[in-house]
């Protein structure tokens, strides 16, 4: 299997995990795709990647107008969709009795409206062409619960439901699916954390000594993300829990 000139588009693409895929998917020849809310980041992303195929297209993923815009400007570049990565979310946290509407709402729209918005654009296509791959970024806390993430946790196990659903009823048309689950990733995501006591902890704690061993860097994941992509036809990598060697949960 080869990934070079497959057709990947890439939502949440700015930074992170979805910027550190997008560099090794062109690296390896992969015509792309590039999606996020921040259109300077990705012209950055665009300009130093010399040589590599890379469209740019600003959306916001809770909106499926612009979702949809970004899949159909692929199909006017490339005439095909290979593989869809709903990479975008965010993770504000706090308890359930700070009644965070607005936070519930933005977690909802972004973490899984936003996926959903993502399969609906795609999925059309990848029926009519017997073939693709939806990848979703879940995470540990997907499977896990902590004090104060219990809705961040709530969109993440409603991701691997949809997912799950996903490839029983299209595993007939040849759709792979496979959930990311990383456990601590050292990216932007723990900005969106309004509370400041826990967004500043988390950001000390990558500072103390055996930090190397509790978080991940985003290029790690990305590697997870180019094995998936490269599999046979008949083989489908569904779920994939990536943690820190150190980390507890």
């Amino acid at each position: 299997m080869s990934l070079k000139d497959k057709v990947v588009v890439i939502m949440g693409a700015s930074s992170g995990i979805g910027a550190a895929t997008a560099k090794l998917l062109a690296e390896k020849g992969a015509k792309l795709t590039i999606s996020a809310r921040r259109m300077n980041r990705l012209e950055e992303i665009q300009k130093s990647n010399v040589g590599a195929d890379i469209l740019a297209v600003e959306a916001d993923v809770s909106k499926a107008d612009e979702v949809q815009n970004v899949i159909d400007k692929t199909m006017e570049k490339y005439g095909r969709v290979d593989v869809m990565f709903n990479n975008a979310g965010i993770m504000p946290v706090n308890n359930l009795s700070e009644v965070a509407r607005q936070e519930w709402n933005q977690m909802l729209d972004v973490n899984v409206k936003g996926v959903l918005n993502g399969i609906a654009s795609v999925l059309p296509i990848m029926r009519e062409q017997k073939s693709g791959h939806v990848i979703t970024t879940s995470s540990v806390l997907g499977y896990e619960l902590l004090p104060g993430f219990a809705t961040y946790s709530g969109t993440k196990f409603a991701v691997r439901a949809i997912m799950e659903g996903l490839r029983q009823e299209e595993r007939g048309n040849n759709i792979k699916t496979t959930i990311l689950a990383p456990g601590t990733v050292n990216t932007e995501l723990v900005d969106s954390i309004n509370n400041d006591e826990v967004r500043e902890g988390l950001k000390a704690a990558r500072k103390q000594p055996g930090a190397e061993m509790m978080g991940m860097d985003p290029e790690e994941i990305a590697s997870a993300v180019a094995f998936v992509i490269d599999t046979p036809a008949n083989m489908a990598v569904n779920e994939m829990i990536i943690r820190p060697t150190g980390q507890e949960i």
